[in-house]
């Protein structure tokens, strides 16, 4: 039987590809869309916003896109790009949601609210969001020194605010899945775990920097003037993590992600990292992650002695 968020973004499993920038194009959206889950498109790069078309050649399946608020908010003109490209999902994120939840609404999409606080989550309830996403600070990229972990956040935000929720950060197969549905959860969203599939199109460098991690593998990062972020602990952020000065944070950063330059800027990944240790096609992560959930449910039963 489906359980919200199936029925509300029309998948087989809710599992949701993160909507990094750069990276979250179309051929990984589809290959997610294609396996069962939700696909998703940035849209803070052109070549990201011309893939909300080019992905409708790809697959038929529903495909979300991503508004990073701060990045649109003095441009309303992308809620008519979204409607073009026939988008029916979209997940907000990195602002207010009550600048964009209506007009989305107006237009005929739902609206997925991505938050990393309590309070955030009540802000986008009271905008009139149709679920959220509720992030813990172990998640790759953008983040607050002073967010709570998934494990907290996530039970918090399930007690306190009346929406279906995907649960982010820390999650990469079915038993992290299952956590999720205990702790609150209907779906989950993974980011790390997509980067280092075979359809992800960065560079082998950094995917084997992801599978080669341990738990001490990322930093988050606090510099003046840049975004709090967490990142893979190598390289360049391995020496800025030890306060030596350097002005290249993100200035090469798709050097990075698509030359394997792991010098040239910083890789945002979360510390789930050290828990991923082959690179995976989508749909098999997507299956394992959701179709194992009842067996790893029945392991815990027992060793709780079969309650």
């Amino acid at each position: 039987m489906a359980n919200r968020i199936q029925n509300l973004l029309g998948v087989a499993y809710p599992v949701v590809q993160a909507p990094m920038t750069y990276i979250a194009r179309a051929e990984l959206a589809a290959a997610v869309s294609e396996a069962g889950g939700l696909g998703v498109i940035e849209t803070l790069t052109p070549e990201g916003r011309a893939d909300l078309q080019r992905v409708r050649t790809l697959t038929d399946k529903p495909v979300a896109a991503n508004l990073m608020i701060q990045g649109w908010k003095k441009d309303p003109s992308i809620v008519d790009t979204l409607a073009e490209a026939g988008v029916r999902h979209v997940f907000t994120s990195a602002g207010d949601p009550a600048l964009f939840t209506a007009a989305l609404h107006d237009a005929g999409m739902t609206v997925v609210h991505v938050v990393g606080s309590l309070k955030g989550a009540h802000k986008a309830a009271d905008a009139g969001v149709d679920a959220l996403v509720v992030e813990g600070v172990e998640g790759g990229g953008f983040k607050s020194l002073l967010g709570a972990s998934t494990m907290v956040l996530l039970p918090l935000v399930a007690e306190n605010v009346d929406l279906p929720i995907i649960a982010a950060g820390g999650i990469c197969d079915a038993r992290s899945a299952a956590a999720s549905l205990v702790l609150g959860a209907e779906g989950v969203q993974m980011g790390t775990r997509m980067l280092a599939s075979h359809e992800s199109a960065v560079h082998a460098n950094f995917k084997d920097a992801i599978v080669a991690a341990s738990d001490s593998g990322t930093v988050l990062l606090d510099v003046p003037g840049n975004p709090t972020m967490r990142v893979l602990r190598t390289g360049l952020a391995a020496r800025v993590a030890a306060h030596e000065p350097d002005s290249r944070l993100l200035g090469k950063i798709t050097e990075l992600y698509f030359d394997g330059d792991m010098e040239a800027s910083v890789a945002n990944t979360g510390q789930v990292s050290s828990r991923i240790v082959d690179l995976m096609p989508v749909a098999e992560i997507i299956r394992s992650t959701w179709g194992q959930i009842e067996a790893v449910l029945g392991e815990a039963r027992s060793r709780a002695g079969g309650w």
